[in-house]
């Protein structure tokens, strides 16, 4: 594994843009050090026989089927408007002309 020098966290920063003080770039790039480490493990590890998946537990939704149902709430629902126009719903005016 390439080691990773301050010069590479000031660039990986600069490409995010990111500022970053400088106080605290030993410091990230200790951190980003001991990240990769941890990718270059599981690089090691025999994935060669496992599916590829998304959840740790496999998650299934519940559905139903939709039914189609004749309603007749049409006239009850505009009556509920405080203004109507026939079939529409009356509403303030918000633009000018």
């Amino acid at each position: 594994m390439t080691k990773i020098t301050s010069d590479d966290v000031r660039k990986v920063a600069t490409l995010a843009r990111l500022n970053l003080p400088e106080d605290l770039i030993d410091t990230y790039t200790s951190q980003l050090e001991k990240i990769l480490g941890y990718v270059a493990q599981l690089e090691e590890v025999d994935t060669e026989d496992i599916p590829p998946t998304s959840r740790a537990v496999e998650v299934t939704n519940v559905l139903r089927e939709d039914i189609i149902q004749e309603t007749d709430i049409r006239e009850d629902l505009i009556n509920l408007a405080p203004n109507r126009e026939g079939d529409f719903f009356r509403v303030p005016k918000i633009l000018s002309e």
